[in-house]
């Protein structure tokens, strides 16, 4: 069974930074890709990010490209989101998802999720 587990959200002014952590285990072989998603209150989830197994290729919403940075460490199960220029807009639960196969940016492709890490920037 996979399981994700998110860390490193926080309460941040705006235009400083965070750096999101996701841990998996459960991987039998390779080939998951995995994202990121938001959620603020009161909106739907919402795709930020995505990553292939192996790093190469990447995706991002338009509104963090430039700012956010998403990359993994497979050695340590490791996908990281390094979070620059925070906006009070990014503000929300921060999610991350995995799934067998290349990277997507919707949601209802992926099949594990973690538990949600909350992020509040303040303005």
């Amino acid at each position: 069974q996979v399981l994700l587990v998110e860390s490193g959200g926080g309460l941040v002014q705006a235009g400083g930074s965070l750096r999101l952590s996701c841990a998996a285990s459960g991987f039998t072989s390779g080939g998951y890709a995995m994202g990121w998603f938001r959620q603020a209150l009161g909106k739907e989830r919402e795709f930020v990010a995505s990553i292939s197994w192996s790093g190469v290729s990447t995706d991002y919403v338009d509104t963090v490209r430039g700012r956010f940075t998403i990359s993994r460490d497979n050695a340590k199960n490791t996908m990281y989101l390094q979070m620059n220029s925070l906006k009070p807009e990014d503000t929300g639960v921060y999610y991350c998802a995995a799934r067998k196969g290349v990277l997507r940016s919707y949601s209802y492709v992926y099949d594990y999720w973690g538990q949600g890490t909350q992020v509040t920037v303040s303005s």
